[in-house]
């Protein structure tokens, strides 16, 4: 899976979220409609999970790319054979980029939780 293809999904799965309607899948790339589909459809286990392992976080709380981050991450681990490391680094990138100076480490925190639950 390719950074491109988690920056269309973030991004639509953001929107999605920001508009409270389904995300818009047109002019995403193969892959990026893949991922949005399945983390739109698994969103309620998705957020359940995080919820979870998101420690004194409430999950309505997060930053909204915080939480399009965890969810697209989760998704890819729970779903995808790409490898831990390669989620959790790129989900911390994406938080980095695209939402608060103290995403990246939030992101990498609640990921390392699920991966250790998960063991």
């Amino acid at each position: 899976m390719s950074r491109d293809s988690r920056v269309e999904a973030l991004g639509a799965l953001y929107a999605a979220e920001a508009r409270d309607e389904p995300p818009q899948e047109a002019g995403l790339s193969a892959r990026a409609r893949k991922l949005v589909g399945g983390v739109w459809e698994s969103r309620r286990a998705l957020d359940k999970e995080i919820a979870g392992a998101a420690t004194g976080w409430r999950l309505e709380r997060m930053p909204a790319v915080d939480r399009a981050v965890l969810r697209l991450a989760l998704y890819e681990l729970r779903h995808t054979e790409t490898p831990v490391g390669v989620v959790i680094s790129e989900a911390v990138e994406l938080a980095k980029q695209y939402s608060t100076s103290r995403s990246g480490s939030f992101v990498n925190g609640v990921l390392a939780a699920l991966v250790e639950e998960a063991d």
